[in-house]
């Protein structure tokens, strides 16, 4: 694609890098096929191609983010299908989280819009004031239908129906400590204990620490360390999210100066798509750089970890048929595909794809609150899609696909730690009581 920036533009290394992504795109459309929100609207400003002519035009002219550009970059979800898809390699991350940046700075959102934002900024990467929101909610729930029914009230009447209706007790697994290895130490990794995961669900840590104990590998929480930055990241308050970021870097530096870490586990794969994007976003700070480029080489989801682990053979009997359900931001965002269905292969479950399974599931971060009828829809087309292969349980390994997901069907939905732990020592979890497993053989599907 041709570009017109001026030499003093380019100057600016964000507006180089961006430029140079926009020269990638040869127009071929070949995105729009795996765009979630183009397959659900047909509209050729809400698929990839669309937007990068918009940003294109956004950034070139140096103008201020108008209201059409805004509407059609809100919609999309970053799933980040378009970047398996596209044969030219355009980096539509980096270029997408540059306009949000952009869009941030120079456009002023209606009211409504703002404070619902900002409370999702002030609450979600903070544990505490996510837990006490999610007690408000509660309490709040019976009006979600009546803000359902005014437009600019949507996201709160979605904010509400997400909400749990109960949340889980604290974890001593999130505080900070070490977990020893049982027997011989084979490893020694840190955990990140993330921020709404912690709250919603800290069983996937619980069996993660479980696990990797049981395999010999010492696990530590550092302390000070916190939420990863996604969720500001992706709606473009960079400021703070490179905060979160040089606050999780300096932590783990000092943990990986005092005892080394082979890894930093990660067990939502939405956070570790952009804490293996570290290095990049501290790629201009000189006093980060290196440090944040160190980290995001150590980032490894869990499953990508046990895959390198030499594993012992199952000690439970777990022969469920299990969907597989890979985020976005796992098969798009870290190319990781098989690592999960080959380790749940192993362990003794039957393993199905989902058809479509390169499609969203509608939850990307605050994607199902900020836009929810257009999460619902693809929400909706993709619990279809994992019914429609009858399975027993449905494995993924990111907390808001699972919030998402769980929120449309009855099916069982676990984080994939916690069946490798059941299958690898550990006890059944309690949300597959009662289910008896189907006699058929333990697959992978080909990708």
């Amino acid at each position: 694609m041709q570009t017109t920036f001026s030499p003093a533009q380019l100057a600016d290394p964000e507006i180089a890098h961006s430029e140079g992504i926009i020269r990638k795109c040869v127009h071929c459309g070949f995105c729009t096929a795996t765009c979630p929100t183009y397959v659900t609207l047909g509209n050729e400003l809400d698929s990839p191609r669309g937007r990068i002519y918009l940003i294109k035009e956004m950034l070139e002219n140096d103008r201020p983010a108008d209201e059409k550009t805004v509407k059609h970059i809100d919609r999309c979800l970053s799933c980040l299908a378009c970047m398996t898809t596209c044969p030219s390699g355009v980096n539509y991350m980096h270029l997408v989280d540059h306009a949000r940046v952009h869009i941030e700075r120079t456009y002023q959102r209606p009211l409504v819009d703002r404070m619902i934002r900002r409370v999702l900024a002030m609450t979600l990467p903070y544990p505490d004031r996510f837990r006490a929101s999610l007690t408000l909610a509660r309490i709040a729930r019976p009006l979600a239908p009546l803000f359902a029914t005014v437009k600019p009230l949507k996201p709160l009447a979605a904010m509400l129906r997400l909400a749990p209706a109960a949340v889980p007790a604290r974890s001593a697994v999130n505080e900070p400590g070490v977990h020893a290895a049982s027997g011989p130490r084979r490893g020694r990794v840190a955990i990140l204990r993330g921020c709404a995961q912690s709250v919603l669900d800290p069983k996937i840590n619980e069996a993660t620490v479980r696990l990797l104990g049981r395999l010999g590998v010492e696990v530590v929480v550092p302390k000070g360390e916190g939420c990863c930055g996604a969720l500001v990241h992706h709606m473009g308050q960079e400021d703070d999210a490179l905060g979160f970021a040089r606050r999780n870097v300096d932590v783990w530096s000092r943990e990986i100066a005092a005892g080394g870490l082979e890894a930093i586990i990660v067990t939502t794969s939405g956070c570790g798509t952009t804490i293996k994007d570290y290095g990049h976003m501290l790629r201009l700070d000189p006093a980060y750089a290196e440090k944040a480029a160190l980290v995001s080489s150590l980032a490894k989801d869990v499953t990508e970890y046990l895959s390198g682990l030499d594993l012992p053979l199952p000690v439970n009997a777990t022969d469920l048929v299990v969907a597989y359900h890979s985020a976005c931001s796992m098969q798009h965002g870290q190319k990781i595909t098989m690592a999960p269905k080959v380790l749940l292969a192993q362990a003794g479950f039957t393993v199905r794809d989902v058809p479509e399974g390169h499609l969203c599931c509608g939850s990307a971060g605050t994607y199902n609150i900020l836009q929810p009828e257009i999460a619902a829809t693809v929400r909706d087309r993709k619990v279809r899609n994992i019914e429609s292969i009858a399975p027993q349980a449905i494995a993924t390994g990111n907390i808001g696909c699972m919030t998402q997901i769980g929120s449309a069907t009855a099916i069982p939905i676990l984080h994939t730690v916690e069946l490798l732990d059941w299958a690898f020592g550990g006890e059944r979890p309690a949300s597959l009581a009662g289910i008896e497993p189907r006699s058929q053989p333990a697959l992978v599907a080909a990708e």
